[in-house]
């Protein structure tokens, strides 16, 4: 057998197992997200929590720059509030996933869609790491899609 023949089931052999948990990560984050963006939908603090690492930097479509202890604080004043919030259901589309290791670059098209039947749309982009077992995102940025013509 020449070498070329032996080499090529070698290196297939060690990039399996590679290859595999890329994709079973994908998925995994594929599924974060859509919790996520549930949890968002009724405000849930807890999912919240799991889904924001604590050194976070988040900028805002409207180019408000801030971190998990802000978005924390948010929805907690939210719940003291006795005024009710319009809802706004969040999903996502055009999902894409880049996994580097313990680092993940989720991108896609978040679609929101108010009581009123208004819908906004938004580019995000988020940075996530493998911290203690879970995945977290360190870095977030929202853009606002521009107008339909």
């Amino acid at each position: 057998m020449t070498f070329r023949r032996l080499i090529f089931p070698i290196l297939i052999l060690f990039m399996a197992p590679q290859i595999a948990l890329a994709g079973d990560t994908e998925s995994k984050m594929r599924d974060l997200l859509a919790e996520f963006l549930r949890g968002a939908s009724i405000n849930d603090s807890e999912v919240h929590e799991r889904f924001w690492a604590e050194d976070l930097i988040y900028t805002s479509s409207s180019g408000a720059r801030f971190g998990k202890a802000e978005i924390m604080s948010g929805l907690a004043a939210a719940a003291r509030s006795n005024e009710p919030e319009p809802g706004v259901s969040y999903s996502a589309r055009d999902v894409r996933v880049q996994v580097f290791d313990e680092t993940a670059v989720v991108t896609f098209q978040l679609v929101a869609e108010q009581a009123n039947s208004s819908t906004e749309l938004f580019y995000n982009t988020g940075v996530f790491r493998l911290i203690d077992g879970g995945w977290q995102a360190l870095v977030w940025q929202a853009t606002r899609a521009a107008s339909s013509p």
